[in-house]
């Protein structure tokens, strides 16, 4: 059996990581790895967090399995952290997840079970694990123009074409916020735009949602995603705990399905805990655990506001330190972009072979279509980053 198996295509980002580590210069700089780091290289364990753990470990007194759909505390705090009051509590379904990707791929199971002749409509480009996990499980998949390579901003009327060319009953994949890999945004007029499309042509939205709290805020962030519950008959959305609670390894992600047919709730409840059962049975519950706990603890959720309001004010300021070293090196404002992009990422705009002379001359890793961590950067890598795009005629 084993030998009919084909070497698989290795992860690229898992290699940039391997060849930083192995590099031995002091001085080189980690840009590819889609994790948050402070100042100091180190991805630090929010203090509500923390507390919300010595709580947990004082309190817990068991360790037996959740539900299937995990806990519906959990469910709560999140609809109410993510739709607020846009919709009504009755409309949503909901269920835990091994973190946003296990959000993703439950959500592409429950469209090829409910329409499996449905296009999975995915920006260009998008996070290289929605084309693989949508081939993978082989389902019709297009692209719709969403990054300008120029101006590094949104090629709003690319997309909007492109989503016209889309049939009834297809599912548009759309990132709440903070866009990965490009850190381009739908502005709020654009998202209106883009729910008005998706109802005249009967489209079915999804939303990937990993970064709230890491653009314009918490409210600001959920402004798309809201939009289209009030607007949509129906809508997906996966998000992901990882990122804004720094809670990585604990895989906290949750699933909802959001319909304006209350009836239909159970239902969509019921397939959501049915495919848990089939891919992992019961999900992680520690990290969900803490979630809760921070979000309904008036305190702790004051402290952790307080911290990813820090966390979000600081890649802001390396973003605007950063154009702003460029500008005084080119005399140029086309770095600007970088200034104006929001979330982890941004993509640079160099060319694969620029991407490696960063890398062979100036210690500089990113990936390959250079998108870079802004995270990654502090105040003393942002002019050594500056120079090597400078140098390499980025």
């Amino acid at each position: 059996m084993f030998d009919k198996l084909t070497q698989q295509p290795p992860d690229k980002i898992l290699q940039l990581m391997q060849m930083f580590k192995e590099d031995p210069r002091t001085d080189k700089v980690d840009l590819g790895v889609g994790v948050y780091k402070d100042a100091t290289g180190l991805t630090p364990i929010m203090r509500a967090v923390k507390s919300a753990e010595k709580k947990l470990w004082e309190l817990e007194d068991t360790k037996s399995y959740t539900g299937l759909a995990g806990d519906a505390g959990y469910h709560d705090a999140m609809i109410d952290l993510m739709l607020s009051d846009a919709v009504e509590r009755e409309q949503v379904a909901a269920a835990a997840t091994p973190g946003g990707t296990g959000a993703v791929r439950q959500a592409l199971e429950l469209i090829q079970m409910a329409s499996p002749d449905a296009t999975i409509w995915i920006s260009a480009p998008t996070w290289p694990n929605h084309p693989s996990i949508i081939k993978y499980l082989g389902m019709p998949m297009a692209e719709y123009r969403y990054f300008d390579a120029e101006t590094r901003a949104v090629d709003f009327s690319g997309m909007m074409t492109d989503l016209s060319q889309a049939k009834s009953g297809d599912v548009v994949l759309l990132h709440g916020c903070c866009h990965n890999p490009t850190g381009a945004n739908l502005n709020a007029s654009q998202w209106q735009e883009v729910a008005d499309l998706l109802s005249s042509k009967g489209l079915i939205p999804f939303i990937d949602i990993a970064y709230q709290g890491f653009g314009d805020g918490l409210e600001a962030d959920a402004y798309g995603v809201r939009h289209l519950a009030k607007t949509q008959t129906e809508l997906l959305i996966a998000a992901s705990c990882s990122k804004n609670f720094g809670i990585y390894r604990e895989r906290a992600g949750c699933l909802m399905a959001v319909s304006r047919d209350s009836a239909k709730t159970k239902l969509n409840q019921s397939s959501l805990a049915f495919l848990n059962r089939q891919n992992f049975s019961f999900p992680p519950d520690h990290g969900t655990r803490l979630v809760t706990m921070v979000l309904t603890d008036p305190a702790l959720r004051s402290e952790w506001e307080t911290e990813l309001e820090a966390v979000r004010n600081g890649m802001l300021g390396l973003r605007q330190q950063l154009a702003t070293a460029l500008q005084k090196r080119t005399g140029s404002d086309r770095f600007g972009f970088l200034a104006d992009h929001r979330g982890m990422f941004s993509r640079l705009g160099a060319t694969e072979d620029q991407v490696i002379r960063m890398r062979e001359d100036h210690g500089i890793y990113m990936i390959g279509d250079s998108r870079m961590n802004i995270a990654g950067l502090n105040e003393a890598t942002i002019p050594v980053l500056a120079d090597a795009i400078v140098a390499t005629d980025v």
